[in-house]
């Protein structure tokens, strides 16, 4: 399965997001990661719907939009989703998971369930069905910065063994939480085949944008 980066928009420098923008366009960047958060699901507010249509229409690189909302299916409409792009709703957030993925896939969009680093993976018996990837916290959602949970590394391997398991080979795995330059290779060999890059390799200060995409492209080997 081809290995993806997904970078954070909640961490890049928006005083140069037209240079960040061509920069991600020549170096094949596979998505846009979108914090969208709500102040409710998790403690912060991030990204909105116009700043999503916005990068839709500065550039052609899918969104990977993380909806971390409550009852996101009520608000899914606001952010028009398109062919192609991710939607991952958290399976702690909605009381109708399996009407929520279907409503997703209806728009062409690529349906994913979000699970924190607590829940487990069994969750997802019912819904192999209606599914197109797993996203895996390594950390509880709301913040950037965090620590890896340790326990998430054995969780995404046993996603993998789990999903390989029951005829599922095809569903994608994405990471998000401390996605750092060490990290990587322990989710990429766990499994995980997405990875949201933010302030520990993506936006990393000791390098410039170019230099860190191209560390991981290595990394993801």
């Amino acid at each position: 399965m081809d290995r993806k980066l997904s970078p954070s928009m909640m961490c890049v420098d928006y005083m140069s997001l037209g240079k960040t923008l061509e920069t991600f366009a020549l170096q094949g960047i596979s998505f846009l990661h979108m914090d969208v958060m709500d102040g409710r699901f998790v403690p912060n507010f991030a990204l909105g719907t116009d700043f999503c249509r916005k990068i839709r229409k500065a550039c052609t690189i899918p969104l990977d939009l993380h909806l971390m909302v409550e009852r996101p299916e009520e608000k899914l409409d606001w952010f028009s989703p398109q062919e192609g792009e991710i939607v991952s709703v958290h399976w702690e957030s909605t009381n109708h998971m399996q009407r929520l993925l279907t409503q997703i896939r209806g728009y062409g969009a690529k349906a994913f369930v979000a699970l924190n680093p607590a829940t487990p993976f069994t969750v997802l018996d019912y819904l192999l069905d209606v599914i197109d990837g797993v996203l895996v916290m390594t950390v509880n959602p709301g913040f950037a910065g965090q620590k890896l949970v340790p326990s998430t590394l054995r969780k995404i391997t046993d996603l993998r063994a789990y999903l390989d398991t029951n005829g599922r080979k095809d569903c994608e795995i994405e990471v998000d939480g401390n996605v750092s330059f060490e990290n990587i290779p322990k989710m990429r060999d766990a499994g995980a085949n997405i990875f949201v890059g933010g302030t520990s390799s993506v936006f990393h200060s000791g390098a410039t944008l170019g230099e860190n995409i191209a560390r991981i492209k290595e990394l993801l080997q």
